[in-house]
């Protein structure tokens, strides 16, 4: 049953349910949230229009140690809770559309949002101070009574950001300001996801369903993402090539990188930019010249063995990965696609175990969610356990 469909049909239940059970309401706020992040017209978004709320979209600039983060604020007209949303890795950042629709579907069902640019991520660069950013957003977002009530906020953050927002969830400047923190495709380990994003193995004790079993026993295989090489290669490029090379390939990388980002959005702009990247490659110099056609050829199996070989053994930074720093006591919701091929699953299925026991933890694995993003399909349990999860977070 395709998603659409079954929403269709619980949004038809649970608004009939809304007229005699209040507590539903949070049910029929989470098919409002849903429908908008799938595009759902018609009759459906008609039914739910009484949950819709009107917003104001304002541009800040928030503080930071690191320098001032521009920023978009998603204000509604009764809201009931704030939040910082932030966003992965991404070229586009906030303006991505997918991003940009998931911060007004928040502010639709009653959530002002406050959406920071994150500049390291938007190099596609997963860096500790980052962590410092979304901490010191957090911190103002809590800080400015006219947004956030009594100083409480959530935070949500997509893909790597999932990640990066649990480590700054755990510290002691948000322990009496945060009272959820969401994680959408994040990560525990970086390392692991790197090592996984180059190999495409993890460990066999927590593998959701879709991953084969590695010789040995030890690990499970899944195909990793393709991009996944080129940011890796992007990090490492130091390592590959001679100093004056690194700048030059790490530009065209990241041109190519750029590209990428606009598949779904423009092809027509994404291919433009794929044809720069192939002609940056051509005038590049060896052996810059030569990696750079094996990322614009998404040659995986060139790139990753020598990836792996130049992965650091240690000295990542702990602000990098959830399970190596302080945990949050916020409650914390874990949402994750069974076949995420970027951040793999098994990522939610470990920070489910570390947080199991230290704070009230949900975690749920979709067939609904690619990475950090809706699926084309899925069972009608699906859709209800996708429902009933983000009835449970609008309550919070």
């Amino acid at each position: 049953m395709r998603p659409r469909t079954a929403v269709a049909l619980l949004v038809v239940l649970t608004t009939l349910l809304a007229l005699v059970a209040p507590y539903v309401r949070s049910y029929t706020r989470a098919a409002t949230l849903i429908a908008g992040m799938t595009g759902i017209e018609g009759p459906v978004a008609d039914v739910l229009a009484f949950e819709r709320q009107d917003f104001l979209i304002t541009d800040v600039v928030v503080p930071s140690r690191h320098g001032g983060l521009r920023a978009r604020i998603y204000r509604s007209d009764h809201p009931r809770r704030a939040i910082v949303l932030v966003p992965g890795l991404h070229a586009i950042g906030v303006d991505e559309p997918r991003f940009y629709n998931l911060a007004m579907q928040f502010a639709q069902v009653g959530w002002t949002v406050l959406a920071p640019e994150m500049p390291d991520l938007a190099k596609f660069s997963v860096t500790a101070r980052t962590t410092d950013m979304i901490e010191d957003a957090a911190v103002w977002l809590a800080s400015q009574p006219r947004l956030a009530r009594r100083g409480r906020i959530g935070i949500v953050g997509i893909s790597f950001a999932g990640g990066l927002s649990l480590v700054a969830a755990g510290r002691p400047s948000l322990r009496d300001h945060l009272d959820f923190v969401f994680a959408f495709g994040g990560h525990a380990n970086f390392p692991r996801v790197l090592r996984f994003l180059s190999s495409g193995r993890v460990p066999a004790d927590l593998p959701p369903a879709g991953y084969v079993a590695a010789e040995g026993g030890a690990e499970v295989t899944l195909q990793p993402h393709d991009y996944g090489v080129a940011v890796g290669t992007l990090g490492l490029a130091d390592r590959m090539v001679p100093p004056e090379q690194v700048e030059p390939l790490r530009a065209a990388i990241l041109e190519y990188l750029t590209a990428s980002c606009y598949d779904l959005i423009n092809l027509t702009t994404a291919v433009a930019i794929y044809r720069s990247a192939d002609a940056m490659a051509d005038a590049l110099p060896e052996p810059a010249q030569t990696i750079m056609r094996q990322v614009n050829a998404r040659d995986v199996e060139a790139l990753g063995p020598r990836i792996r070989t130049l992965l650091p053994k240690g000295g990542y930074d702990p602000a990098l990965s959830a399970d190596q720093s302080p945990a949050t006591q916020a409650r914390v919701f874990l949402l994750h696609g069974t076949g995420d091929n970027v951040v793999p699953a098994i990522e939610t299925r470990f920070l489910g175990r570390y947080f199991e026991g230290r704070t009230d933890v949900r975690a749920l694995l979709s067939g609904l969610i690619t990475h950090a993003e809706l699926n084309d399909e899925s069972a009608l349990s699906e859709a209800w356990n996708l429902l009933d999860f983000f009835a449970d977070l609008l309550r919070q």
